[in-house]
């Protein structure tokens, strides 16, 4: 059982981690934009200070030999084609994600993201063309369309603290489209001239891959060695071998933990628990694991190392340009530079937001964004921060000063979109009440999390019946983290007069031995009119809850004590019990305490300034519904 923490983000659980790998994918890289910030700024004082240091390094040849075979590439090479793979490794794994248990498990909702981002990366690629049109530049297109995503989501923590959280989760989708497209691009028009025999070595590997994963082999290091010989033969062939990262990442499935694997896991524990040998450890750790699926268990390992060391290692290796004011006139004056700037700070915003756009006026409102469309065009305009994948393929594209007019471009692309997203959102914000919550939330319905809706008839509810916002907790009477979580809902309650808070039982009984007992007497309680009585009792004595300490709270709280205990002892409630232990499984939770609000599910802390603002927002979009 987890210990009790002052920080009011612990959970009760059943060997699930109790943030969801989108949450931590957020935070993370909203995080690194500044670790990548500043690796651009260092590669930009190093080349400046000494340029041929600078150079000289990156050119360093790194050789691995086994035997009489080998492999000998540069430092930069080694970044750009060794350690990115690791990078899309995690975009492969956050797009399995998405698509297994994210927003686009409701299939409907890829069209708009997938749509946005093929047209965001269009429009810039034709404006780029445009522009280089009959100078012998048309080749750098790819550069001009690949949205950052740790740079576009650490701008819009910067620049969008007023917008929806769903812009949030819009921008992820549409860069997952996008980064998946320009490794694609990577692979078939920036590729050296294939050579078939280790390009069909690395298919035959794949091969492999695929049948090891049908036939259920779960040992990492068997797919490890796989894909290190897949990226070589790529590597070989001549396409750029990153594509094994994103490849496996895809085939990565990702789902929730089962009550049955749970409840494993923590019988294992308790066996290892009761008798502590070497093969029951090993039996319990290997239940543990199980019960987390293998895309959770790599994206927790893999996604800091790439935002904290593999991207900021590839913006130290890629960003370093020499600044004069002759080279920054020549650059402004260049096609490529001029080209890769107006393709993303132009062409983004009008490609990402006529797509959602065209979108709606198409299927006539039935598929829209997630958000208003002020928050949309801020969207767009946060997605003309192109970085790593436009240094990549600028690297591929070009040599030269007109390297340094792309790098020129892209650097000068993350500032002007800086600025230009400043000046949406401060414009949005600028508006009128009403008109600004339409502008940010618009009127797309959300995903409903919550699978058994809220019956004021059956479900046991604290505030008004009708309330426009429904908090609902799955709780556990012996959890100490429900017992933290309650005054914080007194306070909630107190300070918010329009919601309404519902208690649903999930009582652990494989950590918390007398939860279904306590469950059971809330519900007899109940049966006297007198639940929420019995409910204030026992979570104010959460480490007394066997019958005889029951018998006496039924005498406090003023029930007919004879009546309560009969029905405890047929278990009256037990049903009653089951079904919200039924709808909590349907709905996905797997650890106490677990909120709603309005159907969707509360991710992070339950401290009272957290759940505030959960609050707030449902209740700005049951107005803008309304």
């Amino acid at each position: 059982m987890a210990s009790l923490s002052d920080d009011y983000t612990g959970q009760t659980a059943c060997g699930k981690d109790t943030h969801t790998p989108l949450r931590d994918f957020l935070r993370t890289e909203t995080g690194s934009a500044a670790v990548l910030v500043t690796a651009a700024l260092v590669a930009l004082v190093w080349a400046n200070a000494a340029p041929h240091v600078y150079e000289a390094f990156w050119h360093t040849h790194l050789s691995v030999r086994l035997g009489s075979h080998g492999l000998s590439l540069d430092l930069r090479e080694w970044v750009n084609s060794g350690l990115m793979t690791v990078f899309f490794l995690v975009v492969g794994l956050e797009a399995r994600r998405e698509f297994d248990m994210g927003e686009l498990r409701d299939r409907k909702r890829l069209a708009l993201p997938l749509a946005a981002g093929v047209s965001g990366m269009l429009v810039p690629i034709a404006i780029y063309l445009a522009v280089n049109a009959g100078h012998g530049t048309a080749q750098g297109w790819g550069a001009a369309m690949s949205t950052d995503t740790a740079f576009a989501l650490g701008m819009l923590a910067v620049v969008g603290r007023r917008m929806p959280a769903g812009l949030r989760v819009l921008i992820l989708t549409i860069t997952v489209v996008d980064d998946f497209l320009a490794l694609s691009v990577i692979a078939v028009a920036y590729s050296d001239r294939i050579r078939v025999p280790a390009l069909l070595a690395a298919v035959g590997t794949f091969a492999v891959i695929l049948l090891v994963r049908r036939l259920g082999v779960r040992r990492g290091a068997v797919y490890a060695v796989l894909a290190v010989i897949a990226w070589v033969a790529l590597l070989e062939s001549g396409v750029d071998p990153v594509v094994i990262g994103l490849a496996m990442g895809l085939l990565t499935y990702a789902y929730p933990a089962s009550r049955s694997d749970l409840e494993r896991a923590t019988s294992l524990f308790r066996l290892f628990r009761e008798q502590p040998t070497p093969e029951l450890g090993r039996y319990a750790r290997a239940g543990i694991v199980s019960a987390v699926s293998q895309n959770d268990r790599l994206q927790r390992i893999y996604h800091p190392w790439a935002s904290y060391a593999v991207v900021p290692l590839f913006a130290l290796a890629n960003a370093g340009i020499e600044i004069s004011g002759d080279q920054l006139s020549r650059a402004f004056g260049s096609p490529v530079t001029l080209g890769i700037l107006l393709g993303y700070v132009l062409g983004k915003p009008l490609g990402i937001v006529g797509a959602c756009a065209l979108a709606t006026v198409l299927s006539r409102g039935r598929v829209r964004p997630p958000v208003g469309w002020g928050a949309v065009m801020t969207g767009g305009t946060l997605a003309g921060v192109g970085f790593t994948v436009s240094l990549l393929i600028a690297t591929l594209a070009f040599d030269g000063t007109r390297l340094e007019d792309a790098k020129t471009g892209i650097l000068s692309a993350v500032l002007a979109s800086f600025l230009v997203s400043r000046l949406v959102t401060a414009v949005v914000g600028a508006l009128p009440g009403p008109v600004r919550l339409r502008a940010l939330l618009g009127r797309a319905e959300t995903i409903v999390d919550l699978a058994v809706p809220v019956d004021p008839d059956r479900d046991h509810i604290r505030g008004p019946r009708r309330a426009p916002v429904t908090v609902v907790e799955y709780g556990d009477y012996e959890c100490p983290f429900c017992g933290q979580a309650e005054p914080v809902v007194r306070e909630l309650l107190g300070d918010f007069e329009d919601v309404r808070y519902v208690w649903r039982h999930l009582p652990l009984t494989d950590v918390h031995v007398h939860a279904q007992l306590a469950a059971e007497a809330a519900e007899a309680a109940a049966a006297q009119g007198r639940y929420w009585d019995m409910h204030d009792v026992l979570l104010g004595h959460q480490g007394a809850l066997r019958l005889d300490h029951l018998r006496g709270y039924a005498a406090e709280t003023g029930l007919n004590v004879a009546r309560f205990e009969r029905d405890l002892r047929a278990h009256a409630g037990a049903a009653r019990v089951a079904e919200d232990v039924d709808s909590a499984d349907l709905s996905g939770v797997t650890g106490t305490p677990t909120f709603f609000v309005n159907g969707r599910r509360h991710h992070g802390a339950y401290d009272i300034a957290s759940l505030s603002a959960a609050v707030r927002a449902a209740r700005d979009r049951a107005a803008v519904a309304a």
